[in-house]
């Protein structure tokens, strides 16, 4: 029996009906994640990345990151240091709320931006933008981050929340990319939330999720 990752809680695995995935679905948490069979080694995932064309030249791009700020962030902070948590092969996110907005950004990239800046440091606001589903361990990482979030600090994550539905999740797009391991609903982070003493403040209950912490 597989322990669920969130709450550890038993799991129920299930194979895909058509791809080789192996899931282990949480019903007290609802997290979903993919067997381990399942994950790429580390060069494997690293030129998965290497193939995202995601810039500050692509207006597409720049809306959906700046919609996020609008929605996730200025709500429930206007100024500060932060920290962009998986910035990416070009920090979009940080460039923008530099550029835009009152905030100053370091950013953390295991592959694209290695140098621990976050070390020794506490932060107003964490963002972290389509990275959780990539984690293997994220209670581990989540609670790094917590690590570095000033009392009353905002952490603002955007991931797609999975179907509570068993064919609509087998039809997802968002399990067929092969970097992405974890599946989130609200009620999962509301689970991690409890275990860090935050409080979620808002979710559009569809990407978006706002945690403040409150110790």
């Amino acid at each position: 029996m597989i322990l669920c990752k969130i709450c550890g809680n038993e799991t129920i695995s299930y194979q895909h009906p058509k791809f080789n995935m192996t899931f282990h679905e949480c019903k007290h948490c609802e997290f979903i994640f993919k067997d381990q069979s399942n994950y790429l080694s580390l060069d494997e995932e690293l030129n998965a990345y290497n193939y995202h064309q995601n810039d500050d030249d692509n207006i597409g791009y720049v809306n959906f990151l700046t919609n996020f700020i609008d929605a996730a962030v200025v709500p429930y902070i206007q100024k500060g240091k932060a920290l962009d948590f998986g910035s990416g092969p070009n920090p979009v996110l940080a460039k923008i709320m530099r550029k835009n907005y009152d905030f100053d950004v370091d950013i953390y990239d295991i592959f694209y931006a290695p140098d621990r800046v976050f070390e020794n440091q506490l932060y107003d606001l964490i963002t972290s933008t389509e990275v959780i589903e990539h984690l293997s361990e994220p209670m581990k990482e989540i609670k790094l981050l917590i690590n570095h979030l000033k009392p009353n600090g905002i952490l603002s994550f955007m991931t797609l929340f999975h179907p509570m539905n068993r064919d609509k999740f087998f039809d997802w797009f968002y399990i067929r990319d092969t970097t992405h391991i974890s599946f989130y609903t609200p009620k999962t982070i509301e689970h991690i939330a409890k275990q860090f003493n935050l409080e979620v403040i808002y979710t559009n209950d569809y990407r978006y999720i706002v945690l403040k912490k409150t110790t």
